[in-house]
């Protein structure tokens, strides 16, 4: 890997902020919507969650494919693609809704999902680069700009909905913005963070034989399936909660979206303050911690019968999955040799959990109403509790 910088890593390491809260912006602008958008569809909630699978596959192809490129191209080139599908993919979103089109919309969660997935990895590849760079971790940060950016998204959601400004007006402005922004950004990233200088029959063959070893590790195995259970407490919340509110406790689409801000404010409360915490803490306990408020929250939004009790579980529920997903990550990455590898096994339980959620909460909220579909998740959150130590430092 080679990583040539033009410019100071300070300077990168700013640029990078600032691209991380991009996917965040566009995805808790789509999200925060969701309620106004499935009434235009006039879809019911099993059907809202084929939609949001639409999104989920595409991350899922955006993913994968996004690593072999990154190793031949570099990652400026996937950051720069992969955010132009989003802008295409918002636009298309907002045509459908106006249009009152499903097939539009799902094509346009497609395009957009697919370059939110390939975003995620080019992305924290260009940060652990800069990490090595300066010394210091700083993951846990981008990971907050990214929370920064769903507050600021869900924000303006909400904002939009009480001012009634159209979806389509919303989205192509919000993919004007975020076209700017990316224009100007883009030069300041050097352009082979990622790249493999090796030839590339010899790397795709490499590249699958480590993906398929590091499954025969324990701890990779049990650190992965720990994920998998906070992500899908992180996804259902932002997949789902601005119905869940709307559909559980009766508020309107405003307070909904509300509602999702303050788990969004969570998640950003804790992945800035997460760093300084383990380093006091270590990474363990504070997980355990993140597991059992993850649990508290979600037993008070399921059966707290009051919209104030609901919310506050949902700060709870924010505050306790904001550290699963990086921490994770960085609990893969602590043998160098084949850091990679697990980092990317891992990265893919945490978008299993995107691509299975969203249609199996939406089939039993159908049956069994949305508060109800939450004991899945609440199950799965037990369970990665169990598997803390597992990321216990090696």
């Amino acid at each position: 890997m080679t990583t040539a910088y033009r410019q100071s890593p300070r300077l990168v390491r700013n640029i990078l902020f600032l691209l991380f809260a991009l996917p965040g912006l566009s995805f808790a602008s789509w999200i925060s919507l969701t309620p106004a958008i499935r009434d235009l569809l006039h879809v019911s909630t099993a059907e809202m969650g084929i939609i949001m699978f639409a999104a989920a596959a595409g991350s899922i192809i955006g993913l994968l494919a996004a690593g072999s490129v990154v190793a031949r191209k570099g990652a400026r080139l996937v950051i720069v693609g992969s955010s132009l599908m989003i802008v295409i993919g918002l636009v298309a979103i907002g045509i459908g809704s106006a249009m009152t089109m499903m097939s539009v919309v799902i094509g346009g969660l497609i395009v957009f999902g697919c370059g939110f997935g390939a975003a995620e990895v080019a992305l924290n590849v260009e940060g652990s680069a800069i990490e090595k760079a300066l010394n210091r971790t700083l993951l846990p940060s981008f990971h907050g700009f990214f929370s920064v950016g769903t507050l600021i998204g869900a924000a303006i959601g909400a904002g939009a909905m009480a001012i009634q400004i159209p979806i389509m007006a919303h989205f192509s402005i919000l993919a004007l913005l975020i076209t700017v922004t990316l224009f100007y950004c883009y030069r300041y990233l050097p352009k082979d963070t990622g790249k493999e200088l090796v030839d590339g029959a010899a790397q795709r063959s490499s590249a699958v034989k480590q993906q398929l070893e590091v499954w025969k590790e324990k701890r990779t195995m049990l650190i992965g399936f720990m994920v998998l259970g906070m992500a899908f407490a992180e996804g259902a919340a932002n997949d789902w909660l601005p119905l869940i509110m709307v559909d559980g406790y009766g508020v309107s689409s405003l307070a909904g979206s509300f509602v999702y801000g303050l788990f969004v404010a969570a998640m950003t409360l804790g992945r800035f303050t997460g760093g300084w915490v383990m380093d006091r803490y270590g990474r363990v306990w504070v997980l355990s911690g993140c597991a059992i408020a993850a649990i508290l929250g979600l037993l008070l939004v399921i059966w707290g019968q009051h919209y104030f009790v609901a919310s506050v579980g949902v700060v709870l529920w924010g505050l306790g999955a904001s550290l699963g997903f990086p921490v994770g990550l960085s609990a893969a990455g602590d043998e160098p040799q084949g850091a990679a590898a697990r980092v990317g096994a891992v990265a893919t339980t945490g978008y299993i959990a995107a691509l299975v959620g969203p249609p199996l909460l939406g089939f039993l909220g159908e049956h069994f109403g949305l508060l109800r579909a939450l004991i899945v998740v609440l199950i799965g959150m037990v369970i990665s509790a169990s598997l803390t130590r597992s990321a216990k430092p090696i």
